[in-house]
């Protein structure tokens, strides 16, 4: 038995070798081992490429800084905050105006604009165009910046609110007291759910509360809106009040918004290939075929939580494909019970591998399933590519079926298994084939770490580079 043992485990890193042969001439180790990156750019250029300066911060504090423009305008030449003129109907409409970008910035359809309008930029403009417009995916800082301002001009509402009945130069009901305190107390919670280390950290009950308190809030913004009219002018028709108020539109598109996804609910038949204990292939067929580039949240309790997986659509197929590893509790539970059918909702929606259509040549970086989001744009084969792809010994993790595919159309893809050769520098790899490629930017899909590991690598060195931003 140990003579046979033996046999198998030589057999499987023989299989490996003559996987890592049939895409690269040479050793693939030593030519790591030669690769020396550039010099990074100056510390003033390569500061705006860290986390801390990325695109998403940069609309954040945009964002910030004209609601306090806006603000500052309002108390020098306005007399915003004077308590003759406190403008609390002015206050309210920054509110919903800040909350109606935050959540109609993230409505599907909206997404998919936004990628089209971005993406269509011709590639024989200069690349420093498109590298910025390829930053897109970052549009989450206009959501969380949104959130963020509409929420403080809510509590100077609120402020304002409890100065003139203190005062007495404002008649306040006791119900929207009460509803607009309630409301107070919901968002600064939904504020800090959403602070990164606590989002990270419990990303299930950041998901839960955001769900369930942002239809709460909605209500509660109904609720507050639909009795303030109300008690305004008793003698003119309520319907007349809501017509003519900037805000009852404002709540109807955000309502329109946050329904649209959920129209879409259905439960639907999945069929499974598990190659091993670590991943399997979900494929779906339900009338709908995802364009490349896309993505599709799934669940099992509709109401708690969703995870999104990028599509793998293959050209002339119906349907599409996921591919799904075991990363925690709710993918190791699927992989293990294989449900026969998953809840699905909204829209195909476009995600940060749309960026490849900007450029000329690109390089795909992935670890794992990270495989999947570049699928379809190796498939597809509408941007010249090259595939750098890190795993656990291919073939067995993922199926014959799979890498066969994969090189069917990435002859030349160096597929780097981390059983037979051990963890690689990933940002070494990237650039070796970035420089061997002749390409313009780098598209890395890995874990959190990885990527931004990677993606600064190569934008430090002044190569543009691109990866999901775990904003949501």
């Amino acid at each position: 038995m140990e003579v046979q043992a033996y046999a198998d485990e030589q057999l499987e890193k023989s299989s490996s070798s003559r996987l890592i042969s049939k895409v690269s001439d040479a050793d693939p180790v030593s030519t790591l081992k030669q690769c020396q990156l550039p010099p990074q750019t100056s510390f003033f250029r390569r500061v705006w490429k860290g986390a801390a300066l990325m695109h998403y911060h940069r609309l954040f504090v945009l964002v910030m800084m004209v609601n306090m423009g806006i603000g500052i305008y309002g108390a020098i030449e306005l007399g915003w905050f004077k308590a003759e003129t406190l403008a609390i109907d002015t206050f309210s409409s920054l509110v919903l105006a800040n909350f109606f970008v935050a959540i109609v910035i993230r409505q599907h359809y909206v997404i998919n604009l936004l990628f089209a309008i971005a993406t269509s930029i011709p590639k024989h403009w200069p690349l420093a165009l498109r590298r910025i417009a390829a930053k897109v995916y970052h549009f989450g800082g206009f959501h969380s910046g949104c959130a963020t301002a509409g929420t403080l001009w809510f509590a100077l509402w609120l402020g304002a609110l409890v100065f003139g009945r203190n005062q007495q130069t404002l008649q306040v009901s006791d119900t929207i007291y009460a509803l607009a305190v309630t409301l107070m107390s919901l968002l600064c919670a939904l504020v800090v759910m959403a602070l990164p280390a606590i989002r990270s950290r419990f990303h299930n009950y950041f998901e839960a509360t955001h769900r369930l308190g942002g239809w709460t809030s909605l209500i509660l913004f109904w609720a507050i809106t639909l009795v303030d009219l109300a008690e305004q002018s008793p003698t003119t028709p309520l319907v007349s009040k809501m017509l003519a108020s900037t805000d009852f539109w404002l709540l109807n598109i955000i309502t329109i918004s946050v329904i649209l996804p959920w129209l879409r609910l259905r439960k639907v038949p999945v069929e499974y290939t598990r190659p091993s204990s670590h991943a399997v292939l979900a494929k779906f067929d339900y009338g709908v075929t995802p364009f490349a580039g896309s993505s599709t949240a799934l669940s099992r309790s509709p109401l708690l939580e969703w995870h999104s997986f990028a599509n793998v659509p293959a050209p002339g197929v119906d349907g599409f494909r996921l591919t799904i590893s075991r990363a925690g509790d709710w993918t190791g539970s699927l992989i293990d019970d294989l449900p026969s059918h998953l809840w699905v909702k909204g829209i195909p929606t476009a995600g940060v591998g749309n960026v490849d259509k900007l450029f000329k040549r690109v390089v795909w970086v992935a670890t794992g399933s990270g495989i999947g989001p570049c699928l379809p744009h190796l498939l597809s084969q509408d941007t010249p590519s090259k595939l750098v792809w890190a795993t656990r010994n291919p073939r067995k993790t993922y199926g014959d079926e799979l890498v066969d595919e994969i090189l069917s159309v990435q002859p030349h893809a160096l597929i780097w298994d981390t059983d037979a050769l051990g963890k690689p520098d990933m940002v070494k790899l990237a650039y070796q084939a970035w420089k061997e490629f002749d390409a313009e930017a780098v598209i890395c899909i890995s874990n959190q770490k990885l990527t931004w590991q990677v993606v600064y690598g190569m934008e430090s060195r002044d190569i543009p580079a691109y990866g999901a931003i775990w904003d949501s």
